[in-house]
């Protein structure tokens, strides 16, 4: 109508996110001021929060850079393998011609010596040259990790904060990225590590920086106690699969199979066991071997495995186990299950060693214990441990981004010593850490998160050398 003055109010709401936001219903009313005519108002409102786009274009963005970085180390690794393939046809070569020389040194002048002290410096500058382009790979890899984790913290707050659908198409490219860098640090690994299972080394020289796939599969902070990672020894069929279990205590009531590591980051699980009554467990130590759960029972006080191919349940009671050491802020682990390439092991403390760590062998087929070895180490000052290949590593708090591998006990042996090893976590507390000898990773249930760490081994003489490489942010 003439001379009225129509006014538009946008008040905030708490309604869902959209590209419009609600009118407030039967909220046009006519006012009459003092001024020249009737004036009309209507509120309208608007949402209190839009849907971050930019963040969601940067990811999509980020995972473009990250796939193309991925294709180039790619290339770099089929280079690397050319490389290594053809230095060492030229080191046999040259073994040869040595061999003939010491046996036959005669028929060699000095001409023919220094030819092949020149070959031999040759080949050394190409191998120094190819270990510096290793190295160079090994920094990328660590950036792109930096890069992921940001991606899946973004992701995971999206998730939760907004529409998931909307979030679905980025989620899975950033699911394809992960692969592909899956991929190419697997390939990485195989050229420059081929001993995947083998215990011919001196142990753990370095750790990476730590690879977090995602949040729990209940897409919850508060699911901060629990464990995930692959079978130590998997049945045939079930060599890619990953499990997970988690809750809001140190209780386990119910474990998810996954078939591959995609639909664990999709939480798409194929099998999912609630643990019947009487067969719940405590702790955060447990793992899964030959498709069977080992973990912690507190009623009897003792050990429990379930075989999920044939349902079966058993418990095993250890007298002198004591109930009162845990590990260091994370209560109810008095019992570490562990799995490495010399078969099953649990970790526990006593009385009668006043709280220092027990490791006893376990028999798989009767759940007996073969074997014990007592350690000097405190397990209350402990903040977790795992084995390899006989040997007890040994971690404890250094800060709220640090974990050291401090102590190791080697059960052949019968030798334990002091080494520091220090690597990063993601968050401050974690309540499972457990090594896998099917890929030589340890995997950590980092507050909630899952993470993971490829590990080195000193294989060579030049690695012993070397003092550990301390990873810094």
């Amino acid at each position: 109508m003439i001379g009225t003055l129509c006014i538009f109010t946008l008040l905030s709401s708490t309604a869902a996110w959209g590209p419009v936001g609600r009118w407030r219903e039967g909220r046009v009313r006519n006012e009459t001021g003092g001024g020249s005519g009737d004036r009309c108002t209507c509120d309208a409102f608007l949402p209190s929060s839009t849907f971050p786009i930019r963040d969601l274009v940067v990811v999509e963005q980020t995972a473009v850079e990250i796939s193309h970085k991925v294709e180039l180390e790619m290339g770099k690794l089929e280079d690397y393998e050319t490389k290594l393939t053809a230095y060492a046809e030229r080191i046999i070569q040259l073994t040869v011609e040595i061999e003939k020389m010491e046996k036959n040194p005669d028929d060699y002048n000095d001409a023919a010596l220094d030819g092949v002290k020149v070959e031999i410096k040759q080949v050394e500058a190409l191998v120094k040259e190819l270990q510096l382009s290793i190295a160079s790979s090994t920094i990328i890899f660590q950036s792109l990790h930096v890069q992921i984790t940001t991606m899946v913290a973004t992701l995971d707050w999206m998730e939760k904060t907004y529409d998931k659908n909307a979030v679905l198409v980025t989620r899975r490219e950033y699911i394809k990225v992960q692969l592909e860098l899956e991929e190419c640090e697997r390939r990485h690994q195989e050229l420059f590590n081929p001993n995947i299972g083998s215990c011919a080394h001196n142990g753990i020289i370095r750790v990476s920086k730590p690879i977090v796939s995602q949040l729990n599969a209940h897409l919850s902070s508060g699911y901060k106690f629990g464990g995930w990672g692959k079978d130590s020894k998997p049945v045939p069929d079930r060599e890619s699969m990953y499990w997970y279990s988690g809750y809001t205590s140190t209780s386990i009531v119910d474990i998810r199979f996954y078939t591959n590591y995609k639909n664990l980051i999709l939480r798409n699980n194929f099998q999912h066991h609630n643990l019947q009554s009487g067969w719940t467990g405590t702790g955060n130590n447990y793992i899964i071997r030959d498709n069977t759960l080992y973990y912690q029972i507190n009623s009897p006080f003792g050990l429990a495995k379930l075989n999920f191919t044939t349902m079966k349940y058993e418990s095993r009671v250890i007298a002198k186990a004591s109930t009162r050491f845990s590990y260091t802020d994370m209560p109810n682990q008095n019992f570490d299950f562990a799995a490495d390439e010399t078969g099953l092991w649990v970790t526990y403390a006593t009385e009668e060693s006043s709280g220092r760590m027990v490791i006893a062998k376990i028999n798989e087929p009767s759940f007996g214990v073969e074997e014990e070895w007592q350690t000097s180490v405190y397990k209350p000052g402990v903040s977790n441990a795992f084995m390899v290949c006989g040997v007890l590593y040994a971690v404890r708090t250094v800060d709220i981004q640090t974990e050291e591998i401090f102590y190791k006990y080697d059960t052949r042996t019968k030798q334990e010593s002091h080494i520091s090893v220090l690597f990063e976590k993601f968050q401050d507390k974690f309540s499972n850490l457990d090594f896998n000898p099917t890929d030589q990773r340890l995997y950590m249930y980092n507050n909630g998160y899952y993470a993971s760490y490829h590990l080195w081994f000193n294989h060579t003489t030049q690695a012993t050398a070397q003092p550990p490489l301390v990873l810094t942010s």
